[in-house]
């Protein structure tokens, strides 16, 4: 197959469509051994097949506009999304990667054009669990404002249930050992009988756990839930799965093949929202209308402008400009607000990450928890565990 980009035998255009083919093909290959290795083997080996086919590469860089809309997750979910050979799992082997290719030339239309009206935001309403003993502490009732929503999952913290795992071995924020009971103890002495602390709401669909050093008497229980008496968002595609199967069929075309977990996790947390009033949302540039969406808050409320893994996006001015923003904005309010930010230390370098006793391959995904611009844990990247930062009791 020969696909042309459009020469018309000026040099320097040549010159440029060969430099957006090298830079989408280099811009896969990032993404295979960085992002999907070790996540997803599907998109870990299709994406690795992108970056080796030139001609791909060419329809890709030539036809669609160089940034959001090049971006292998958004790519590859609007295949899922049109039911593309392999949808489920992902194509595996030359044979399939052969398959899934000529369907997707084919089809390059269709997929150019859902490209074009989506983007590749998802939220993780696992978040919540790591987000919920900070709200649960802040002067109620709370006002939610997220910024970078795609659903609004996270703006629906009360409507979840949580397991905390309490009291394991402290691993810095990855949350990935508990301790064993000691073979002598009795069955009722059992750490494991003591390191369950429920809260949320009892008859959810979605059940978050969350694996933290901390004990149950410094956690939210069913009696100390955040009292939520507004929510909005804002989105440069604000969807309604609840409400909309089209959205719902975006969002779960979204979830990485093989990651059945989340999925599951998706469509639980949609179910758990489906009966509730929804969201104030609004569609657009978060510097933009930030301004007049936080004005709508009701002034008994406490403001919580919020948001996880969500400015990664921006370029680094836009992000200072995004925090001198909300300072003005919780300022210049009666009565104040709090600013909580759970982004990766790289995106809001100005807030102090810690400093590593031992650092592990593990902890680069690591998110950072910060109150008003002060860190007071570590937790993991889909809110599978949190880890309180020394100094911060009392705080979070």
């Amino acid at each position: 197959m020969a696909v042309n980009v459009g020469n018309t035998g000026n040099t320097r255009h040549v010159a440029r469509a060969v430099a957006g083919t090298w830079g989408l093909a280099e811009r896969y290959r990032e993404f295979s051994w960085r992002q999907a290795r070790g996540r997803s083997a599907a998109h870990e080996e299709l994406s690795a097949r992108i970056s080796q086919d030139p001609e791909l590469c060419d329809l890709l860089s030539g036809s669609l506009p160089a940034g959001g809309a090049q971006q292998p997750e958004l790519v590859l979910a609007a295949v899922r999304y049109l039911d593309g050979p392999h949808a489920e799992l992902g194509p595996r082997g030359e044979t399939a990667y052969g398959r899934w290719r000529e369907w997707t030339v084919r089809h390059w239309n269709e997929v150019r054009a859902v490209i074009m009206q989506r983007s590749s935001r998802t939220d993780e309403p696992a978040h919540c669990a790591t987000l919920l003993p900070l709200l649960a502490r802040l002067p109620q009732p709370l006002a939610l404002l997220e910024v970078g929503t795609s659903a609004g999952l996270c703006l629906h913290p009360d409507r979840y249930r949580y397991r905390y795992l309490c009291r394991y071995e402290d691993d810095g924020g990855r949350g990935t050992r508990l301790p064993e009971a000691a073979p002598e103890a009795a069955p009722e002495a059992a750490p494991e009988a003591e390191a369950v602390a429920e809260a949320g709401a009892p008859e959810s669909p979605l059940v978050l756990e969350c694996r933290t050093g901390w004990t149950a008497d410094e956690l939210p229980g069913r009696d100390r839930m955040p009292r939520i008496v507004w929510r909005a968002g804002i989105g440069l595609d604000p969807l309604d799965p609840a409400a909309e199967p089209d959205d719902l069929r975006w969002l779960q075309a979204l979830v990485w093949p093989g990651d059945g977990e989340r999925a599951a996790r998706l469509s639980a947390a949609v179910e758990a929202v489906r009966p509730a009033p929804r969201p104030r949302m609004v569609r657009g540039d978060l510097l933009h209308e930030l301004p007049a969406l936080a004005a709508e808050a009701p002034p008994e409320a406490t403001l919580v402008i919020f948001h996880s893994a969500a400015l990664a996006g921006l370029a680094p001015a836009r992000r200072e400009e995004f925090a001198y923003l909300v300072r003005s904005l919780l300022r210049g309010r009666p009565g104040g607000g709090h600013w909580v930010s759970h982004e990766h230390p790289s995106v809001l370098p100005w807030i102090p990450a810690p400093a590593r006793r031992s650092p592990h391959p593990d902890d680069a995904r690591l998110l950072t928890l910060a109150l008003d611009e002060r860190p007071v844990a570590l937790t993991g990247p889909h809110g599978e565990s949190l880890h309180r930062l020394p100094g911060t009791e009392g705080v979070a």
